[in-house]
Order: structure tokens, then C-alpha cells, then sequence
């Protein structure tokens, strides 16, 4: 679980310099590695502008690595850390959630929180991404929750294994014009995997239906056409009892809408000035489904507190 430089430790007997290697990115409690019958790796360096660790452990005895409450430092809390198991199987330990690793599977931890890394496995490989937490909240929209994993087989978590792990076997790691648009595919990845849904979960036929609903507003609100009629129509249910779903939680659908839309927005400012595009302001007002740029900046500036052209000369808050 990394948040440090680059460094270079290749194969090796020497566990006590593995063991300084892996503390210098932030495991700073590692517990069980014996030198007696160890080999192992460790690799940091730099993809796309996200620092990355890979590393390698062969044992007869049992690999422990730990971050506890009195662990993180500031520089380390910042960060949540995406981990591949790229070979053998280990265990995850976080928020009271154990997750068994197993080849291509991908844990997802925050560094700020206590965590475990366990492996019994006589031979293992992970590769860990260190991502800013700020701007991973901010891409996605919402705070992702540590202790979490995604099978290798579900088709997004397939996609961030292959494109990853394809890079490093490039073994070009130098910079380039196309790197942020690769750290952001990174982000969107990550947030279909692990970013929780701001939706209700409620188990009652209402609140799944109500669920229902705000799922299929989330899909079209980038249409400035659609209405409460189209979704109500959608969801197989009278406008009325759509109106009072939406009032019975205290909130509309237009302000449903318009929140999506403004969240929306946000992001799409952020990546403007992360991929320093020039994309015109009025071009993502009408991609986020407003009609009138007027209203879209009135509407922006309240909820944000900042016009869109002064949030375009810099980084926006998560929306929330």
C-alpha cells in the first residue's frame, strides 16, 4: 500500500532491505517475514501520475503487514490505495470486513483507516495505485468507503486488471500528453467498482421503486427533454404517485434533476481544467442537459457558491 517515491528492490534474500523498502511507501508495521527461506521484490514508480508498488514475497512463514489508528501520517492519509492480486492469494482486512484476494481481484483500502494484509500463500505478487483521495472524491462524486473488493470477473474490475497491468508490462512509465486522460479513466473504473451510490437501499416496495426511479432519472438527466411524465411512464407508474414518492422524502424530482445535473458539471469542470481542454462552458452546460447557460450559472452559483467561469480557474469540492 503505497504513497512514497520510486524506488527499485529486485529479487532478493535480503528481507530486513524488502522490509525498509515496503515501510518507505507506508506499510509501516509488517509482522511474521522470516529471512530464513524469504525471496521477494518491490518496485515503486509512476503510471500515468499515479504512484505505484509492486511486490513480490516467497515464504515458508506467514506475511502480515498492518497500518494501525497510530500509523498514518498526514502524507499517507490522503490517499486511498486500489489492490491487484496479480498472483498467489491473500486476505484483506478492513472495517471489520475480511476479503479473501484471490488472481485478479481487487481490494480497495483507506489508508487513514486501520488495514491487514495477510498472506499464507509460499508465493505471492500485488501491485497496489496510490490515489489521491481528493481527487478521486472528486471525480466521482461522492466518497468511496475502504474496505471493500470486486471480483476479477465482473467486466469493469476485468478492464482496470488488464489496462494496468498491460502498462506496466510496457515498462514506460515516463510521462506524457495522454496521461491524464489515462489517470481518469483509472478514476471512472475505480468509481463503477467501489464508490457507493448515493441512491436509497431501503428493502420495502417503495423504496426499491423510489431506487427504480432515481436510477432511471440518473441515466437520462443529461436529456433536457425528459420529464417527470417520461420517467413516471418508465417506471410503469402513475405521475401522481411518482410526485408523492419524491414528497414523502422530502425533496421533488426537480430538484433531484437538477442536483444530478450540477453534480454533473462539477466533474466535468474538474477534468476541463485537469486535461486543460478549453472546452467552452456553454458546451458542458448543455452536456449536463441545462437549456439556458443563464440559468445553468444562477443554479451553479448557488449550489457552489462560485460561477462556473471562476470554478473553471480551479479544482471544485467534491459535490455534496
Amino acid at each position: 500500500m503505497t504513497s512514497g517515491s520510486d524506488f527499485l528492490i529486485g529479487p532478493t534474500s535480503d528481507c530486513e532491505a524488502w522490509l525498509t523498502g515496503i515501510r518507505s511507501v507506508g506499510v509501516l508495521s509488517s509482522q511474521g517475514v522470516e529471512s530464513k527461506a524469504f525471496r521477494g521484490s518491490a518496485r515503486g514508480s509512476c503510471l500515468w501520475g499515479i504512484t505505484t508498488l509492486e511486490t513480490t514475497f516467497a515464504s515458508l512463514s506467514v506475511c502480515r503487514f498492518e497500518r494501525m489508528h497510530r500509523d498514518p501520517r498526514l502524507e499517507c492519509s490522503d490517499y486511498y490505495n486500489a489492490v491487484f492480486q496479480i498472483f498467489g492469494r491473500s486476505t484483506l482486512i478492513q472495517k471489520d470486513r475480511v476479503m479473501t484476494l484471490t488472481v485478479g481481484d481487487i481490494g480497495f483500502v483507506d489508508v487513514a483507516r486501520p488495514v491487514s494484509l495477510i498472506s499464507c500463500d509460499p508465493s505471492c505478487r500485488w501491485l497496489s495505485l496510490s490515489l489521491p483521495r481528493g481527487a478521486l472524491i472528486s471525480h466521482v462524486g461522492r466518497e468511496p468507503h475502504g474496505g471493500m473488493h470486486c471480483h476479477g470477473a465482473t467486466p469493469a474490475s476485468r478492464r482496470l486488471f488488464r489496462l494496468v497491468s498491460d502498462a506496466l508490462g510496457e515498462d514506460d512509465t515516463s510521462a506524457g500528453a495522454a496521461d491524464a486522460f489515462m489517470r481518469l479513466a483509472v478514476y471512472d473504473l475505480i468509481g463503477a467498482l467501489f464508490a457507493d451510490s448515493d441512491l436509497p437501499s431501503g428493502t420495502s416496495h417503495t423504496d426499491k421503486l423510489f431506487t427504480r426511479i432515481c436510477r432511471i432519472a440518473t441515466n437520462h438527466f443529461s436529456n433536457p427533454e425528459l420529464s417527470l411524465r417520461d420517467v413516471a411512464g418508465e417506471a410503469g407508474i402513475s405521475l401522481r404517485y411518482l410526485q408523492k414518492l419524491f414528497t414523502a422524502r422530502g425533496t421533488t424530482y426537480g430538484r433531484f434533476i437538477q442536483s444530478l445535473r450540477l453534480d454533473h458539471a462539477a466533474r466535468l469542470l474538474n477534468r476541463r481544467n485537469l486535461l486543460k481542454s478549453g472546452q467552452p462552458l456553454t458546451e458542458i452546460a448543455y452536456a449536463c442537459g441545462f437549456r439556458d447557460y443563464a440559468h445553468f450559472s444562477r443554479t451553479f452559483h448557488l449550489r457552489f457558491g462560485r460561477t462556473p467561469s471562476a470554478a473553471s480557474e480551479g479544482r471544485l469540492s467534491a459535490p455534496g
